[in-house]
């Protein structure tokens, strides 16, 4: 289908044509949830069915997308959005704290949101991977979002003493690519520890990478 359909506009039931339009795009992304995130996933649901769980009309859904790739695409960077919004206000209230407090309170945070639902680490890490070009490249621009994000944090922590100076870019795509891995492996239930414990390890690795063998703190450091 070239486009979406031109929807309703004016009142109708108390409500406004956007009120309706937002209800109706949270009932299609709550049963995209559910059907890419438990079963069937995302590459065996149609519009049909994806309709028929949002309790809407296959119209409906053509007034919102124009293809399922489109819902995963939106899925995908809210379930990360949700991800990083935690993970910041974490370390916003953790600013105060030394290094390895600052860095655990953060990846508890993170940890915590994105297990809070397993659906949310099955779109993410799974059902996202393979689908399209388009998919791939938002999912590598993401990703050097997060790579962007440890490294300016690596930085200032090296700029206050807490940790080396060096260049974090590397070791801080591996340290995500590890991140992603344990807690997919986690998720599935290859990896028998609690979250706690995942986490732990988490902060272990990155303190590791930013306080490698021979590093010494500035006097009155952390």
């Amino acid at each position: 289908m070239a486009g979406r359909l031109k929807q309703s506009t004016g009142r109708y039931g108390g409500r406004t044509a956007e009120e309706r339009q937002a209800e109706r795009r949270r009932r299609f992304l709550d049963a995209a949830l559910r059907l890419f995130g438990e079963s069937p996933g995302f590459r065996s649901t149609t519009v049909a069915a994806l309709s028929e769980a949002a309790g809407l009309s296959t119209r409906q859904f053509y007034e919102e997308f124009r293809t399922l790739e489109d819902v995963l695409a939106v899925l995908h960077l809210q379930v990360n959005d949700w991800a990083e919004e935690a993970a910041l206000t974490a370390l916003a209230a953790a600013r105060d704290l030394p290094l390895p407090e600052r860095a655990g309170a953060t990846f508890h945070a993170y940890c915590a949101n994105v297990a809070s639902d397993p659906r949310r680490i099955r779109i993410t890490f799974v059902e996202v991977i393979g689908v399209s070009p388009r998919l791939e490249e938002q999912r590598l621009a993401r990703r050097a979002r997060w790579v962007g994000l440890l490294c300016a944090e690596a930085e200032a922590a090296a700029a206050r003493g807490e940790a080396a100076k060096r260049d974090y870019h590397i070791a801080a795509v591996g340290f995500i690519g590890s991140v992603n891995g344990l807690l997919h492996d986690w998720n599935a239930g290859w990896v028998e520890a609690t979250l706690d414990e995942v986490v732990e390890e988490l902060v272990r690795q990155l303190l590791g990478i930013m306080r490698p063998e021979g590093w010494r703190a500035a006097e009155g450091d952390a």
